[in-house]
């Protein structure tokens, strides 16, 4: 039964380039809200695949989903493509690889609705291997501190692109995702958004699928360690008071990240020596954080932990580790 919402309360966001094999899971989990005024807007950033095919049984069924085509530019550049076309009055994030649970919306909204001090919504997520089979690997969402802001620098709490739902007006606030950065993107946005008044909310339990898939942005450990190093020195720039306080706290667990990529790509050397800044810029994340002293033993057992990774993800490698 097809469906039309002229003035919907949420607009959801789907970059999607060359994802064929996953665009209608990610369709379909929206088929599936208990949330039903919603939109759905999926960005096709210029793919060479099948993927505009895929969208266009949904768009035949229900109106509410609409494909929008543009050259390629990069997710932040698709994102804001969507964004700047949206209606509604929040912003859902969904990347087109991954997946709402049913009452995602429904749960985050219902929050939005009835707190105005909140800005954005999020939850606790859990990664999905590349053929759709859930993991064992979750990322809790729960922050270090009650400060957003210095949470954010140490380790970025919402876990991923898919995982936000804020609300429309910020984006006249804090500017677009930047597209001139190549990753962390949303870290950037984030930060920007703790700097402002409006809170953070954390829905401790699993709402959305992460999945890792070896397509995509694969990681490269430099450039991402060049652009979460320009994101942070921004944040101090902003924010100067932080740099003294927060910053060597920040640096053990940015590196501890680092440690964490490396080692899932099997770059063992590099991940020994990320792990040897991260003690020396604060040692003491290892005796506050169980997921740092995990990351501290799987590095002294990396061949053993190599392996559990490969069972637990599947023979590829993610994208990304959970922060």
């Amino acid at each position: 039964m097809q469906q039309s919402i002229t003035h919907p309360k949420v607009s959801v966001i789907i970059p999607a380039f060359n994802i064929e094999n996953y665009i209608g899971d990610a369709l379909r989990s929206l088929t599936r809200q208990t949330f039903q005024d919603f939109e759905a807007l999926i960005i096709d950033d210029g793919s060479t695949d099948q993927t505009a095919e895929q969208v266009t049984s949904f768009i035949q069924q229900d109106s509410r989903f609409k494909l929008l085509q543009k050259e390629n530019g990069g997710l932040s550049s698709a994102r804001n493509f969507g964004i700047h076309q949206a209606k509604g009055k929040y912003i859902a994030l969904l990347d087109g690889d991954d997946l709402y649970l049913p009452n995602k919306l429904s749960t985050h909204i219902d929050i939005l609705d009835r707190n105005p001090t909140v800005g954005m919504v999020y939850s606790a997520s859990q990664a999905l291997r590349d053929d759709g089979t859930p993991t064992w690997l979750t990322i809790s969402g729960k922050p270090l501190y009650s400060d957003s802001l210095q949470s954010l620098l140490c380790k970025n709490f919402v876990g991923h692109g898919s995982n936000g739902i804020f609300r429309k007006e910020i984006i006249a606030e804090i500017g677009d995702f930047d597209e001139n950065l190549k990753s962390v993107e949303d870290l950037d946005f984030w930060l920007r958004l703790a700097e402002t008044r409006w809170k953070f909310y954390r829905v401790p339990s699993v709402q959305c699928y992460y999945r890792v898939r070896p397509a995509g942005l694969s990681f490269n450990i430099d450039r991402m360690q060049e652009t979460q190093e320009q994101v942070m020195r921004s944040a101090y720039q902003r924010n100067p008071q932080l740099s003294t306080t927060i910053a060597p706290t920040a640096n053990a667990y940015f590196y501890r990240y680092l440690a964490r990529i490396a080692l899932t790509s099997g770059n063992n050397d590099r991940a020994k020596d990320f792990m040897e800044q991260a003690w020396k810029s604060d040692a003491s994340i290892f005796l506050k954080d169980p997921r740092s002293f995990l990351t501290l033993i799987s590095i002294k057992l990396a061949p053993l932990a190599q392996i559990a990774i490969q069972r637990s993800l599947g023979k590829s490698q993610p994208t990304q580790p959970p922060c």
